[in-house]
């Protein structure tokens, strides 16, 4: 395992490089003003989703799986393809969960409002 710095526009971060080029983000750090996209009053409704949803049936700063399948097929389901199949809710959420522990957190969740992101501005 490696490490290597990467900047991501307005952030930059320690990144792990891992076997098979995979790589996980260590840490992360602002560099600069937030763009327009992500000023405070338009991120403010997904902070409040994540707030709702979190906690339902555990911990209010994490998303379990069950409250994160609530949250993509009530509040993401134009964005995210068959968000009702609890196949595509399993993937996904493997896929955001660094460490593995069934749980999101809200790091872990915004993740996937990044990548939504950034296909909705086609970068």
């Amino acid at each position: 395992m490696r490490e290597k710095q990467a900047s991501y526009g307005f952030f930059s971060a320690d990144v792990c490089v891992i076997k098979g080029g995979m790589e996980r983000i260590k840490e992360t750090r602002m560099t600069g003003d937030i763009p327009h996209l992500l000023q405070p009053h338009q991120t403010s409704t997904e902070i409040y989703q994540f707030k709702n949803f979190a906690g339902n049936d555990g911990s209010s700063n994490t998303l379990s799986k069950a409250e994160f399948s609530s949250l993509v097929a009530s509040q993401l389901p134009t964005f995210v393809k068959n968000a009702n199949d609890p196949s595509v809710i399993e993937q996904l959420m493997k896929s955001l969960d660094e460490n593995n522990d069934g749980e999101l957190t809200f790091l872990e969740f915004w993740k996937l409002i990044g990548n939504l992101a950034n296909k909705q501005g086609g970068f």
